[in-house]
């Protein structure tokens, strides 16, 4: 390579691994960039399909070969928490919307809440786990699994908790997760390919900080509309924001509770997951037709999502500090 374009790349390269160094703050700038710019996000709403999808090309070319195929000789983890994902949230979900009767009070806000927990896993949670530093092989198998059953689990609840009031397009949908998907795992596996493992690993920081750039697109494009709706009445825009938060580190806190016996770490890797909803996916199956009170949920559901990186970094720093005293400590108990 020519000395000139040498440096001309290199300094991009630089700026990425700057911006990929700053980790859970970036990401929680993100927010407040897409709020405080409006614009941008009418910009970028068009390209939310692409960025879903190098999202995932990221996550997949970045996938550990070795922790994929212990899983895959025991799927009773993945099996689980796929399960727990979509089934056990959708219908402990419902029930709880049910029996506190908001499906009369609000029933926009019970759409809302049922989108949110028929869809399956963001397909950006591994990209976020990677940030954070946990297992985001665990969670990309997951939300794989799971994204392949959101074409009969999601009209299924719909059905059940709305009847005929809501109709999505389970085979529409199918095939267009099974084109992000296959088409995302090709694009990665051609990269790993060509570039091998150990250069991958080896630019770690500049990786993290496109993914982080990637991140903005879809950050912008949902969250334009948040400023509109906090001077059009900010008191629900509050209590929404103040809901979206509680039901994000409820499924947190379940979620790592239930799978707390597979290690910490991963449990908190799969609460992360569980608890970021592709909500964008539902949107698209519903033609976008949706009440202007569910779009705001999504909208406000985006905070705790993006600002969680930042929220939970202290607890996954004392996770790893304890999992790094204790491989220290493992020679001397032998």
């Amino acid at each position: 390579m020519l000395p000139s374009l040498q440096s001309a790349v290199a300094i991009p390269v630089r700026a990425l691994a700057w911006l990929g160094g700053q980790g859970t703050r970036a990401i929680a700038a993100l927010v407040f960039i897409g709020v405080a710019v409006p614009p941008v996000g009418d910009l970028l709403r068009p390209f939310v399909t692409e960025a879903i999808f190098l999202l995932l090309c990221i996550s997949f070319m970045r996938v550990d070969i070795g922790a994929l195929r212990a899983y895959l000789r025991r799927p009773g983890i993945v099996v689980a928490a796929t399960a727990w994902t979509m089934l056990g949230v959708p219908l402990i979900s419902g029930g709880s919307c049910l029996v506190a009767g908001l499906d009369m009070r609000s029933p926009d806000l019970f759409l809302a809440l049922m989108l949110q927990a028929v869809a399956s896993p963001m397909m950006a949670a591994p990209a976020l786990a990677a940030v954070m530093g946990l297992d985001s092989t665990l969670a990309l198998i997951t939300l794989v699994t799971s994204t392949a059953l959101v074409p009969i689990t999601a009209p299924l609840f719909a059905y059940v908790f709305f009847g005929t009031a809501l109709t999505l397009s389970p085979l529409g949908l199918g095939l267009k997760l099974v084109a992000i998907l296959a088409g995302s795992l090709l694009v990665a596996g051609a990269i790993r390919r060509s570039v091998g493992a150990a250069a991958i690993a080896r630019h770690k920081a500049p990786i993290d900080g496109f993914n982080i750039l990637v991140l903005f697109v879809f950050v912008a494009a949902v969250m334009g509309n948040v400023v509109g709706g906090f001077w059009a009445n900010p008191v629900k825009t509050v209590e929404l924001t103040m809901l979206a938060f509680a039901v994000f580190f409820a499924l947190v806190g379940v979620t790592t509770l239930i799978f707390r016996t597979i290690g910490r770490e991963r449990a908190l890797a799969l609460g992360l997951m569980v608890s970021q909803r592709n909500m964008g996916l539902m949107v698209a199956a519903t033609d976008g037709v949706l009440p202007g009170t569910t779009w705001l949920y999504f909208a406000l559901s985006q905070f705790p999502i993006y600002l969680s990186p930042q929220l939970l970094k202290p607890l996954v720093g004392r996770l790893s500090a304890s999992k790094a005293s204790s491989a220290a400590a493992q020679p001397f108990d032998a």
